[in-house]
């Protein structure tokens, strides 16, 4: 018999975003979009010229599977995280490797820790936060997801005591979504501390990591190579760096050797790989067009400051001030448009 054998309610919600913001639009209502993480418009004007040219290229590299690898975009891995990244590494400290954006990869993260065939108790910044990593534990029959508690009161950074005993995975995403909150140097050593005792394998995504607006927001991967005992990944996507990336399903990891080593495994058996002419239109960007780069952050920037005062000279009162991306998260008001919010 026909019909779906998955759980209702299951929907990504911003799949479900995306359905009600299309339906008042068509029904005549203009929307002040805010609800949905992305930038708008086109990716910045250098990529788009080095990923056509590119495209017309006629070396075979450029248009073959690129797997675990870029041979049509030499060391791109290395390239990119570098420009993420504050620090330079030491030979063998670290492995590389390419990935098709990060989304895809967050469910591979489990996997590559063994939840295949054993329990796994998996923490993550879900609560509030992207959903995804814990919608893809739920996917995976051994392992378990609870999520770390985040809250205006920690300012949306959990501490080590709320790592439950016997995790041995946290995923987490800082700068962080919705709050805006990002990691300092002194808070991730503390996690990588505990984290490198306790043998729990620690991962970021670090999506919103160009779009820090102070020196201050570092990624795991500052940090981390002080602990020799670590296991750790940190992945970054080209989504926001060129402008609107959103569509071009360009990233790179970074890690120590051990857990980048089971990535690839578990990744070269389930994915072919990144569209190479699109990573050769990030490079482009990220090598030659910084300043274009730097603009697109501080347009984001602004337009926060500029949300902000409007909302607040409203009433309406942040969680927590953000530090990065082009997300704000607010307190739910007891009141809006006349009626009495009852729950957020």
């Amino acid at each position: 018999m026909r019909g779906s054998r998955l759980p209702a309610g299951g929907e990504n919600v911003l799949q479900t975003i995306r359905g009600k913001r299309a339906a008042a639009e068509a029904s005549g209502i203009k929307l002040l979009d805010l609800s949905i993480g992305e930038p708008k418009g086109a990716a910045l004007l250098s990529a788009r010229q080095a990923a056509a040219a590119a495209v017309m290229s006629e070396d075979e590299a450029m248009h073959t599977y690129q797997y675990n690898a870029s041979p049509g975009v030499p060391n791109f891995a290395e390239r990119f995280i570098q420009v993420h990244v504050k620090r330079g590494f030491q030979h063998g400290d670290v492995d590389y490797l390419t990935m098709p954006g990060i989304k895809p990869m967050l469910g591979l993260v489990p996997l590559a820790c063994g939840c295949a065939n054993q329990p796994l108790t998996v923490a993550t910044t879900t609560d509030p936060g992207y959903p995804i990593p814990a919608d893809w534990c739920g996917y995976h029959p051994y392992a378990t997801n609870y999520a770390l508690s985040l809250n205006p009161g920690n300012e949306f950074r959990f501490m080590p005591n709320q790592i439950s005993n016997g995790t041995g995975l946290v995923m987490m995403n800082y700068p962080h979504n919705p709050s805006g909150q990002v990691a300092t140097e002194g808070w991730l050593r503390q996690i990588c501390e505990y984290c490198s005792d306790h043998d729990v394998r620690l991962f970021n995504d670090a999506a919103y990591i160009i779009l820090s607006h102070g020196s201050e927001s570092l990624c795991l991967a500052d940090v981390a190579p002080d602990f020799p005992g670590l296991s750790w990944a940190e992945a970054f996507t080209a989504a926001k760096l060129i402008g609107n990336g959103t569509g071009w399903h360009v990233g790179a990891m970074v890690g120590s050797p051990d857990f980048i080593g089971d990535f690839k495994e578990v990744k070269g058996k389930t994915d072919t790989g990144f569209v190479a002419p699109m990573a050769a239109g990030v490079v482009a960007a990220f090598e030659g067009d910084m300043e274009s780069i730097d603009l697109v952050r501080e347009m984001y920037r602004s337009r926060l400051g500029l949300l902000a005062k409007i909302l607040t000279g409203r009433g309406m009162r942040l969680a927590l001030e953000p530090a990065a991306g082009f997300f704000t998260l607010w307190l739910a008001p007891d009141h809006a448009f006349g009626q009495k919010v009852e729950s957020a």
